[in-house]
Order: structure tokens, then C-alpha cells, then sequence
């Protein structure tokens, strides 16, 4: 369903699925930031969340990003501005993540955070300045927080992969705040956003958790491609105690491409492995408290 949010001087549209086994109860949700020149129903049609949702039952939101803000519908995420809680898009969003999360009764607890290019950029904004609100995260595609500022080091960044992560100064002031859990898919022959952007996501992860990579634990697989499906490298990390931290996934051969995607939308690619699918399972493996 189509709905209409204002914050600030800004009006947002979004789209909502609700599963048909939606009766009141407490149910999971998931926020979904599309990339550039896409709207939610581009999105969902091309990502294939809704299937999943009924599948599994948890709400999916859809923010859309308005040509006014951005004429290719890119979410800002390099301006300085959507890097702060206190302002701009990643506020916004924030925003309205907690009026729909009242709306429809949703657990707080299970509110999480995806998106795709610069809408993965954007949620690893959220992910880094309302750790409060987002049980986990997960970055399609995306650049790690604060490598650019403007546009022109935003390109920059995108297209080789060098920017210097940056993270908020509150960071290191007073008790660290909880780190938000991360599973990131990027696709090796990404043209658009490098590759080497996924290895300082995890990077990032690693340091808001307090790790360095002789503090991390790690596991590796490399899949073979199935049933027609890409080829994948899958890396699980855990903390010096053993708990779960992150994933990434570095699929051999995709673009900039949403993997395991639905040809319906743009910026998709068929053959697996199904990030959608991977990504909810991840999600489900966290909580906002901690409890399991």
C-alpha cells in the first residue's frame, strides 16, 4: 500500500507489505532503501523481499527517495548532513521506521535495515547512527560511512574503492554505543561501486565492534556455481567470544546487480546465490536486545 510521510521540509513516499498472516500480532520488519533511478515497486519487484516476507512473516517498508532531493532518486549518503542522527535523510528515515513500526504493532526488538548501491550506503548511515533502532543491517552494493562528503569524492569512492572510512566523533567519546551486526553482498565484477568498497564495510564492522582482524575470527567457504547459479565466496565472523558479528558474501562474476534478483526490476541479476532469502535468514539471528 502507498503512504506519504513529512519530515522536516521533505515529503517521503513509501510503499508497505504487510503478509496476509498479519492479524495484529508483533511481527519482524525490514526497511528496504532502493538504489539509483529505482521506487519501491521497482525495488520490490526486482529484489523479490515481499515473496519472502509472506514466506516468513515479517512487514517490509519502502521509502522512496523524491526526484526534488535527488534527480536520479539517489539517496544522499556522502553529504554530511545524512551522516548525523540529528538531520537530514538518515534521520528521516529513522523517522519513519519508528511511525510505521507503531502503526502496525511491530516488534522493536526486529526492526532492520537493507538497501542496495546508494541506498546501502544509506543504511550503513542508519546502521552507524541509530544503533538503537536497527537489530542488524544489510549493505547490497554499498560504501562503508563518511568515505566521501561531497559528490565528487563520493565518485571517487565509488569507483575505486579508497575512501577513508570516517566514522562520528561521538564514537569515541564515553561508553561505545552497540554495534549493528552487518551481512554484506557485493559482487566482484561491480563496475559501479568497486568491490574493494565490501572489504571496508567489513573493515568498518570490525571496528565498531572494538575488533581488529587478529581479534576477529573468521570462517571461509567458496561455493561453486549451482544449478546455473554464481559462484560465491562466503566469509562468517565472530567476536573474541564467539558471537555472531557479520557476513560477507563476494559473488564471482556479478555486477551491480542485486543477487538472486527477480528480472521484473532493474539492476538485477537472476542467478544466485538469493541475497533476499540470505539476508532474512541473517536478520533472523538477531535481536535488538540480544535475545535469540
Amino acid at each position: 500500500m502507498s503512504k506519504s510521510f513529512e519530515h522536516g521540509n521533505e515529503r517521503y513516499r513509501f510503499k508497505v507489505y504487510v503478509p496476509t498472516a498479519y492479524e495484529g500480532q508483533p511481527l519482524p520488519m525490514i526497511v528496504m532503501l532502493h538504489g539509483a533511478q529505482q521506487d519501491p515497486d521497482d525495488f520490490a519487484s526486482g529484489t523479490g523481499m515481499n515473496i519472502v516476507a509472506e514466506e516468513k512473516g515479517f512487514i517490509v517498508v519502502y521509502p522512496e527517495q523524491p526526484e526534488s532531493s535527488n534527480p536520479l532518486r539517489c539517496w544522499n549518503w556522502f553529504m554530511a548532513a545524512n551522516q548525523t542522527r540529528e538531520s537530514g535523510e538518515a534521520a528521516a528515515i529513522a523517522a519513519l521506521t519508528r511511525e510505521v513500526a507503531a502503526t502496525y504493532n511491530v516488534d522493536r526488538a526486529r526492526v532492520y535495515i537493507a538497501g542496495m548501491s546508494a541506498g546501502g550506503a544509506l543504511a550503513v548511515n542508519l546502521a552507524v547512527t541509530h544503533p538503537e533502532l536497527y537489530a542488524a543491517a544489510a549493505i547490497h552494493s554499498g560504501l562503508a560511512f563518511g568515505v566521501a562528503d561531497e559528490q565528487m569524492t563520493a565518485l571517487c569512492a565509488m569507483n575505486d574503492g579508497k575512501g577513508k572510512v570516517r566514522l562520528p566523533d561521538t564514537l569515541s567519546d564515553g561508553p561505545k554505543p552497540r554495534a549493528v551486526p552487518l551481512i554484506v553482498f557485493h559482487g566482484d565484477a561491480d563496475d559501479t561501486v568497486h568491490p574493494r568498497n565490501s572489504e571496508q564495510i567489513v573493515s568498518m564492522s570490525q571496528l565498531l565492534h572494538g575488533m581488529s582482524d587478529d581479534t576477529v575470527t573468521s570462517s571461509s567457504i567458496y561455493v561453486a556455481d549451482e544449478a546455473g547459479g554464481h559462484a560465491y565466496t562466503r566469509q562468517v565472523f565472530h567476536d573474541r567470544d564467539g558471537e555472531l558479528i557479520g557476513e560477507q558474501w563476494v559473488v564471482h562474476g556479478l555486477g551491480h546487480a542485486w543477487s538472486g534478483g527477480h528480472p521484473d526490476g532493474t539492476h538485477t541479476d537472476m542467478r544466485g546465490p538469493a541475497a533476499s532469502r540470505e539476508i532474512a535468514r541473517f536478520f533472523g539471528q538477531f535481536t535488538r536486545d540480544g535475545s535469540r
